[in-house]
């Protein structure tokens, strides 16, 4: 079976094309069972795992606000599980984000923050960079008094090759407005660390 009979975009095409090549100079054969339909299928897979690129996180935060005066509570929103590619060696990382941010007279639909998550871990990332993107879309949104992003990950390129250390986790953070004052800070630390 060929490319054209899957119905690939020209991008995947080109995708497959590499990916076979790829398959030849590790020493495989691309014709044998196993692998023929490989390159066709990282291709679409690729395409997908980075469908972040296409999506506009701002404009999905800015489809569902609601005005609501008076309302400066902290909104969090934890334990948002997630996948991602890291772009030194295109393995995966995956983890937890936890997101809070004090309304300035505006909140956004809860389902929206996953779904900017999801935007942004479908790109090639670092998680520093993941985790400074989300509370930027946030801010940008919003204009809450304050974001806080809190994200906890496991990369698969310190797990599977180089120090080869499993269960190691790294967390990074970012924050601004109200979140630059330590007890709110550690009011949003206190709530994440809860289990339900």
């Amino acid at each position: 079976m060929n490319s054209k009979e899957i119905s690939l975009t020209p991008e995947q095409e080109e995708i497959s094309r590499h990916v076979r090549r790829i398959l030849e100079l590790l020493g495989e054969d691309p014709e044998r069972e196993g692998l023929k339909k490989t390159p066709l299928r990282v291709a679409r897979a690729m395409t997908d795992l980075t469908r972040g690129y296409a999506q506009d996180p701002v404009a999905i935060l800015r489809s569902a606000v609601f005005h609501e005066e008076g309302c400066n509570q902290m909104v969090i929103v934890k334990d948002i599980n997630f996948y991602s590619l890291c772009e030194h060696h295109m393995l995966p990382f995956y983890g937890r984000v936890h997101v809070a941010y004090i309304p300035n007279g505006e909140v956004t639909g809860l389902s929206k923050i996953p779904r900017v998550v999801d935007v942004f871990s479908h790109r090639l990332q670092l998680q520093e960079r993941l985790t400074k993107q989300i509370r930027e879309a946030i801010q940008e949104a919003l204009h809450p008094q304050g974001v806080m992003v809190v994200v906890e990950a496991q990369h698969m390129c310190m797990q599977m090759r180089g120090v080869e250390k499993q269960g190691s986790v790294t967390t990074t953070s970012d924050f601004c407005g109200a979140f630059n004052q330590a007890k709110t800070r550690e009011e949003f630390l206190s709530l994440i660390r809860m289990r339900g």
